[in-house]
């Protein structure tokens, strides 16, 4: 007989202790407090009152004692502040690279070029007939014996050099990277948190580079009036500012770090959600926030066709759906030869992340 059996709820029947299911809140709430983690506890404190995440046995009070136990927080012993560790921020870049990562695995967004074939240091599924010279490990053995029981029939084996195939391989070449990060006032205006996903890619990307492309280079530079290079361990604690938005600043930047790199490949990442508002001319700041001043344009196209000239491209990711500041992107993307996208939130780190994976990828005959 057929039919359902239904069970008692058990909100711990997945697996996840009292102090895994505080820990992912505390987690995704240190994104939204910019690494502050008394405030991060209080929103704890008051989402647990308002949904009792706890109960009698396991309280806030006794989370805090394991965060600490387990070397993610710190308190310091003059006033009682609470800090998050070394340990804390690896482990958020890491959860981004997870969150991001996996939706790309599952969504992939397609490829930006065209691939040759031949030796390289990564197999890919895609066989070709044996050339002489390739080497003998990227032999695709089941295609090559079927190919020899379709020629010369299966009573005697006998495999010819026209039967052989191999896998096409591709070669990861180093890169060094520049992402920059717009944290102008415009980032959080209209309700809308842009610099959180913003900030979740720069630590998944830098993550992602530490752990599987150590030997490519991954700089990070912030530009409002001005701009200036942040350490990997400082993204958690980016906040916006009350600032306009100075490009021309964020790109000198970016380009006088990649003079210094010797990889041969070069790229400089730029999410943004708007126009180029600021200059900075000797000690003074030009502003104009009210359209598109010639003045700030000129400056910023000057430096996009010096960036190509040095074959450096500007990947801009653009997260404002503005025609009239997508027109602007355009206009920048063809003057430096680069590339632009126009996506939502949710689908910044799929486009970062697969734009990074291909531009790495070369082929070679």
């Amino acid at each position: 007989m057929n039919g359902f059996l239904f069970t008692k709820y058990d909100p711990n029947a997945n697996g996840q202790t009292p102090f895994d299911k505080l820990f992912n809140l505390f987690m995704e709430l240190l994104h939204f407090t910019n690494g502050d983690a008394a405030e991060a506890l209080n929103w704890l404190t008051q989402l647990d009152r308002e949904y009792k995440v706890t109960n009698d046995e396991y309280g806030v009070g006794d989370f805090i004692e394991d965060l600490k136990g387990q070397g993610y927080l710190t308190e310091n012993d003059m006033d009682g502040a609470y800090r998050i560790t070394a340990k804390t921020e690896q482990t958020i870049r890491k959860r981004s690279l997870e969150e991001i990562f996996g939706k790309l695995k599952k969504a992939k967004q397609g490829s930006h070029h065209t691939f040759r074939s031949g030796q390289g240091d990564e197999i890919n599924p895609e066989t070709r007939p044996y050339e002489f010279g390739d080497a003998l490990d990227t032999i695709d053995y089941t295609g090559s014996l079927k190919n020899a029981f379709i020629n010369h029939g299966i009573d005697h084996l006998s495999i010819h050099h026209d039967d052989l195939e191999i896998h096409e391989t591709d070669f990861k070449s180093q890169t060094s990277t520049v992402m920059m990060l717009d944290i102008s006032h415009s980032m959080i205006l209209y309700g809308e948190d842009r610099i959180t996903p913003a900030k979740k890619v720069a630590m998944a990307l830098s993550e992602l580079i530490t752990t599987r492309y150590p030997k490519d280079t991954l700089d990070i530079v912030v530009f409002g009036n001005d701009a200036w290079q942040v350490q990997m361990k400082e993204l958690p604690y980016l906040e916006v500012g009350p600032y306009h938005t100075n490009t021309v600043a964020g790109l000198e930047l970016s380009m006088e770090i990649l003079r210094r790199r010797k990889n041969p490949n070069k790229q400089i990442f730029m999410i943004t959600d708007g126009k180029p508002t600021c200059l900075k001319i000797a000690n003074k700041y030009y502003k104009n926030s009210f359209g598109l001043d010639s003045k700030i344009l000129n400056r910023t196209l000057t430096l996009a066709g010096q960036l190509r000239r040095m074959k450096i491209p500007v990947i801009t990711f653009m997260i404002a759906s503005d025609p009239y500041l997508q027109s602007f992107v355009r206009h920048f993307t063809e003057v430096n030869n680069g590339k632009a996208f126009y996506s939502s939130l949710d689908g910044l780190g799929n486009y970062v992340f697969e734009d990074y994976e291909q531009n790495k990828r070369k082929t070679l005959r």
